[in-house]
């Protein structure tokens, strides 16, 4: 069975920091990009970050350039999401999501095959 399972979320004040998790299973890892997305209220779905956790390649939106920071840990099948100096606009809920690296279409989630149920990311101004 497949599964994504994100964790980590939480609230805090601008200028902090959280640490997103998510903890894949179910699928060939190395063969895989895994994104981190965001959807705030009323808004559309953004994609955040990307890696292929195959050869470590990476992809962030301008938004959050300088700021986040992807890394996995291949044998543990995780990828996290370090986010730092969090502002109010980056509140939403994060979701994680898994395709094959040579089918996806970053930042897009075409080709996004398994996603995770979300954890979600409150910035205080």
């Amino acid at each position: 069975e497949v599964q994504l399972v994100e964790s980590g979320g939480g609230l805090v004040q601008a200028g902090g920091s959280l640490r997103l998790s998510c903890a894949a299973s179910g699928f060939p890892f190395d063969d895989y990009a895994i994104g981190w997305f965001r959807q705030a209220p009323g808004k559309e779905r953004e994609g955040v970050s990307f890696i292929v956790s195959g050869d470590g390649s990476t992809y962030y939106a301008d938004s959050v350039k300088g700021r986040f920071t992807i890394s996995t840990d291949n044998a543990k099948n995780t990828v996290s999401l370090q986010m730092n100096s969090l502002k109010p606009e980056d509140t939403a809920v994060y979701y994680c999501a898994a395709g094959l690296h040579n089918r996806v279409a970053v930042p897009s989630s075409y080709g996004m095959d398994y996603w995770g149920k979300g954890t979600p990311v409150t910035v205080s101004s």
